[in-house]
């Protein structure tokens, strides 16, 4: 078992790890409700716009999957900087473009080094927190997500209302940017995790590791059908609600801000919960909760706003009843030693799922010609129930090996 560092300040790690997780996400999160605006301003169509989305994902799945074989290797540290620095340069790189090309090669430099840096976050949380209290701390981190729908998408939002699309990219590049110097400073090392036989593991040693061990494989598919699931129909929530509910450009904001306020005050609660009660328990509770909203978000008609926040705000909070106790049970079967590898394995699982959902959503939800709404995505929904049943049965093979 890895020794914990006794003097480490673990409120200040987690801080600083989620301002990391923050930026991360609001990068890829801004895309989506943007998916309008691209369509209008580059002349793309709805298949184009989950290009945009899905070469983000492609490319981290591919950086995540190399990265695997050496990133155990190093002091967490400096990993985390390298990559988050590369995502720097990209996401400038995307306020600076101007045409669909230009963005779609930017997005994937992007992807190629964001897609590690959640996996080296949550490596550091789990070789800093004990497992008991380790889903509290993950709450935390991933209210990084609640305070971009709240904050930062709404900010981006108006932003490229008023200054155009780019505007958003070059204010999160330059953020970024300030962070990545003060993590020179702030962050501490975290090299126990090295041992002399993982620095000088090879690569098929490595791979061979993870296939013969059964559990982390299912962590591998358990995290894979989960995130599948959650974007297949996460793409077009705000095209959708724009399209066919009715919904202005300025009041996508709003389902961002209300679910992003729910997930706020639900992840740290689901955090203690899960930790008092049990991971898979609260998994299988909220994944049952989750297929109404499902159900409702995709088959939507026009409606009073009111009553489609309420209902995608039920969505945001369950999926942080899912996601605290999900990203727990996955840090749980491997050791230390071999984390970070098997984090960016997870990693890049997840980002492939991420690009599968988009691309297979792109490729079922059509515009109609005549009136300009999006056709199809009640089956984006039954698909999104589908993965959500196989997850939480998945949920329940996966066993602690820390």
């Amino acid at each position: 078992m890895q020794t914990r560092n006794k003097s480490l300040n673990i409120p200040l790690l987690i801080f600083i790890l989620a301002v990391v997780q923050f930026l991360h996400i609001i990068d890829f999160m801004m895309i989506m409700p943007l998916g309008n605006q691209f369509r209008e301003n580059l002349n793309i169509s709805p298949r184009q716009f989950s290009n945009l989305v899905s070469v983000y994902a492609y490319a981290a799945f591919a950086s995540g999957l190399l990265s695997a074989f050496f990133i155990d290797k190093f002091n967490r540290k400096y990993v985390l900087i390298f990559f988050f620095g590369g995502f720097t340069i990209g996401t400038l790189l995307c306020g600076y473009s101007n045409t669909y090309v230009h963005l779609l090669l930017f997005r994937s430099l992007t992807g190629a080094f964001g897609g590690v840096i959640s996996a080296q976050v949550l490596s550091i949380v789990a070789d800093s927190v004990p497992y008991e209290n380790r889903s509290k701390a993950n709450g935390f981190i991933m209210m990084a997500f609640s305070v971009s729908s709240i904050v930062g998408i709404p900010l981006g939002i108006a932003l490229a209302d008023n200054y155009g699309w780019q505007a958003p990219f070059q204010i999160i590049g330059y953020a970024s940017l300030i962070l990545l110097v003060s993590l020179f400073f702030i962050l501490p090392d975290f090299k126990s995790h090295i041992k002399e036989k993982s620095a000088n593991q090879k690569f098929t040693l490595v791979l061979e590791k993870l296939i013969k061990n059964k559990n982390q494989l299912i962590a591998l598919l358990y995290s894979f059908v989960l995130i599948l699931g959650h974007f297949t129909m996460i793409p077009f929530i705000a095209p959708y609600m724009e399209a066919n509910v009715g919904f202005s450009f300025r009041q996508v904001a709003f389902i961002y801000i209300f679910g992003g306020i729910c997930s706020f005050i639900a992840l740290p609660i689901v955090g203690w919960i899960s930790d008092k009660f049990g991971n898979q328990k609260v998994f299988l509770f909220a994944s049952a909760c989750a297929v109404l909203p499902i159900f409702l978000i995709t088959n939507l008609a026009v409606v009073p706003i009111y009553v489609a926040i309420l209902i995608t705000s039920s969505y945001f909070i369950v999926s942080a009843g899912r996601s605290v106790p999900a990203t727990t049970l996955v840090t749980a079967v491997v050791k230390p030693e071999d984390r970070g590898g098997f984090m960016s394995f997870r990693s890049s699982a997840n980002e492939l799922a991420l690009a599968l959902g988009s691309t297979i959503a792109g490729m079922i939800v059509i515009e109609n010609e005549v009136d300009g709404s999006l056709i199809n995505y009640n089956y984006v929904g039954y698909i999104t129930i589908f993965f959500t049943v196989v997850a939480v049965f998945l949920s329940f093979k996966l066993k602690r090996e820390e």
